[in-house]
């Protein structure tokens, strides 16, 4: 049977707050404690064991603990996603990954009681320096990587909805990545670096047409067609199940939350769905997921893909504009 790992960035009211150039995201505000429980009773219900990508700032707030611990006492994987949560996380020095990982580390492992080994960059930025720090603190995998045509497009939109200034317009010159960036593997791969290797876990997108299968996408085009979000859905898997491809899908908490839970995020696709008709949606989505493939954590995916007969692919971490 074909698998696929399931993992949740856990971003939070404040860090889309932050991205957007919204005022008040400095009080950091947050949904954790309505979106963690409803996560975790949807996921329980299905007997899903899935990875959460949290937020070291998060995890620093004792305000937090409660749904974070509730998040490793069920035993779902914990990985690092990064302790300020800034989408140009690529134009940090070495020495400020290295301050940057190891904050957040040490704060979700005060929070959780578990240190991540995995590692998915905010917005997916990601950088030469960034792999090479990971690999040398011993991370299993990245899983930042995300090869998406439509990228450019989903970046053009912030911008237009936002107060961004031009000077914060340029440090998000790179959000969601580049046309560039969507040509990357869509299967795992390797990293070639001057410690060795680290394997990367790319975000799956539909194979050669490259364009995106995750939640949020799902949802946004639900709005408009739940038959449509549903047979795209079936497409996109049958689709990987073609091209020999084990996706990876990619959860956030917005896909739990309806209009009503969050008022301040409006500007965000499908923040402005009613809170039922978005949880009846991606329940039925789940269906079609779980009567497919077998679900598994981004670690088991790790593991499955290193240890798979086919040969991964090695590739130089060339970054540009």
């Amino acid at each position: 049977m074909s698998y696929a790992s399931l993992s949740l960035d856990l971003d939070n009211q404040w860090s889309y707050m932050k991205t957007h150039g919204d005022r008040g995201w400095e009080s950091h505000p947050s949904y954790l404690d309505v979106a963690v429980p409803r996560i975790l009773e949807f996921l329980a219900k299905r007997r899903l064991t899935i990875t959460f990508f949290i937020v070291g700032q998060d995890a620093a707030f004792e305000k937090n603990r409660q749904a974070l611990r509730a998040i490793a006492a069920a035993g779902h994987e914990i990985g690092n996603h990064s302790f300020h949560h800034e989408p140009w996380l690529h134009l940090y020095s070495e020495s400020e990954l290295e301050t940057e990982l190891l904050r957040a580390e040490d704060a979700i492992e005060a929070a959780t009681g578990i240190r991540p080994r995995g590692f998915r960059g905010p917005g997916f930025s990601l950088s030469a320096s960034t792999l090479e720090v990971l690999a040398r603190k011993g991370y299993e995998y990245d899983a930042t990587v995300f090869p998406n045509l439509l990228n450019p497009l989903a970046r053009a939109y912030l911008f237009a909805t936002s107060n961004l200034t031009p000077e914060e317009k340029k440090q998000r010159s790179a959000l969601f990545g580049t046309w560039k960036d969507a040509l990357r593997p869509v299967r795992p791969f390797h990293w070639q670096l001057a410690g060795g290797q680290l394997l990367e876990i790319p975000v799956t997108t539909l194979p050669w047409l490259r364009v995106p299968l995750h939640l949020s996408y799902l949802l946004y085009l639900g709005k408009f067609s739940r038959p449509a979000a549903r047979t795209y859905f079936r497409m996109a898997l049958g689709m990987c199940r073609l091209a020999g491809t084990q996706p990876s899908i990619l959860l956030h908490p917005l896909d739990f939350l309806g209009k009503e839970d969050c008022p301040a995020l409006a500007f965000f696709p499908g923040m402005d769905l009613p809170r039922a008709r978005k949880l009846a949606l991606v329940g039925e989505l789940f269906d079609i997921l779980l009567a497919r493939v077998e679900t598994v954590t981004m670690r088991e995916h790790a593991r499955r893909a290193t240890a798979g007969e086919r040969t991964l692919a090695t590739l130089a971490p060339v970054f540009r504009p």
